[in-house]
C-alpha cells in the first residue's frame, strides 16, 4: 500500500521559444551573418567572417542548452511520512531533498509583497523550490504547499 500524496507537483521551466522560432531565428542570424561575412570578405577583412561563424554557432548553443534545460522538470512531492523534491529529465531521476513531514518548513523570501525565493528548510539545511514559477505563481505555490504539509500532518495525529 503506498502512502497518500497530498501534492504532487510538476514544475515544468517556461520557455517562449518554440522550435520553429529556434529554427528561424538561427535562420535569419545564419542569413544576416553571411551577408556581413561577404561584405567584409569584399572589403579585405578577411578574418571577420570568422568571428561571425564564431557567432552563429554560440547563437545555436544557447538554443541548444535552453531546449535542454526545458526538459527537467521540479517534482514536489509530500506524504504523511515525507516531503522531496525530485528532479526529472526523459533519462534520470534525481531525489534532491528529502525530509519528515512533520519537521519540515516552508520559507518564502519576500520583497516588496513578492514571494522572490522559496525554500524547504529542516534542521539548519534548506533547498531552494519552484525557482522556475514566477513571483505570483511562487506565492500561490508556498501557500498550497503549507497547506498539503499542514494536511499530512494532521494524518500523522
Amino acid at each position: 500500500m503506498s502512502a497518500a500524496l497530498y501534492m504532487d507537483a510538476v514544475i515544468t521551466p517556461n520557455r517562449s521559444l518554440s522550435e520553429r522560432g529556434a529554427i528561424t531565428l538561427i535562420t535569419v542570424v545564419t542569413v544576416l551573418n553571411c551577408a556581413s561575412a561577404a561584405v567584409f570578405a569584399l572589403m579585405g577583412a578577411n578574418l571577420i567572417p570568422f568571428f561571425l561563424a564564431a557567432d552563429v554557432i554560440a547563437v545555436a548553443v544557447a538554443i541548444a542548452a535552453s531546449f535542454h534545460a526545458a526538459r527537467q522538470v521540479e517534482r514536489v512531492q509530500v506524504t504523511a511520512r515525507d516531503v522531496r523534491i525530485i528532479y526529472e529529465t526523459p533519462k534520470w531521476t534525481r531525489v534532491v531533498w528529502e525530509s519528515p513531514t512533520a519537521f519540515t518548513r516552508v520559507v518564502p523570501e519576500v520583497e516588496d509583497e513578492r514571494v522572490v525565493g522559496l525554500q524547504l528548510a529542516l534542521s539548519g539545511r534548506a533547498a531552494p523550490v519552484a525557482a522556475a514559477l514566477s513571483p505570483p505563481e511562487r506565492g500561490e505555490f508556498a501557500k498550497a504547499l503549507q497547506r498539503a504539509i499542514a494536511a499530512a500532518r494532521r494524518e500523522r495525529t
